[in-house]
């Protein structure tokens, strides 16, 4: 049971990365070009260089767009991740001290989700495999830079 659980560890975590990626782009889209309602459901959006806000919502849509297709996931989810940490100690935690009181919950998520994935890396369906394949690199779903889940 292990074994297959194991083998099925790099498309389980490339899934996580399509969904996560997907959602933080989305949640840049809406701040940026008020897309699924904008930041406050009425399409409203951010002012163009407003400190910090349209910087994080570039840093959302651009991150999430390259950690959704694997094209270096890493690095992106890295400054995503650190984007996020900043969004929930600068603007949602000086409210209160817990993220379901000062609606944080998004920010932190999204913190540490894409932390996990700075250091699990892009698992399969990535578009870093493809470009890996082209260049005669050829590696599998299988193949990792990582250790496998112990037993």
């Amino acid at each position: 049971m292990t074994e297959r659980l194991n083998s099925a560890q790099p498309y389980a975590l490339g899934l996580f990365r399509i969904v996560v990626g997907l959602l933080f782009f989305c949640h840049g889209a809406a701040s940026l070009f008020g897309a699924f309602g904008g930041t406050d459901g009425n399409g409203a959006t951010i002012d163009a260089g407003t400190w910090p806000g349209w910087y994080a919502a570039v840093i959302q849509l651009v991150g999430g767009a390259l950690v959704a297709l694997g094209l270096g996931t890493r690095a992106a989810a890295f400054l995503s991740s650190g984007s996020m940490a900043y969004a929930y100690f600068k603007v949602h935690q000086p409210e209160a001290l817990w993220p379901i009181e000062n609606a944080g919950e998004a920010s932190a998520m999204f913190c540490w989700a894409l932390l996990l994935l700075v250091f699990t890396g892009s698992g399969a369906f990535g578009l870093d495999r493809v470009i890996a394949a082209a260049r005669g690199e050829q590696k599998t779903a299988a193949d990792s830079d990582r250790t496998p889940i112990a037993a």
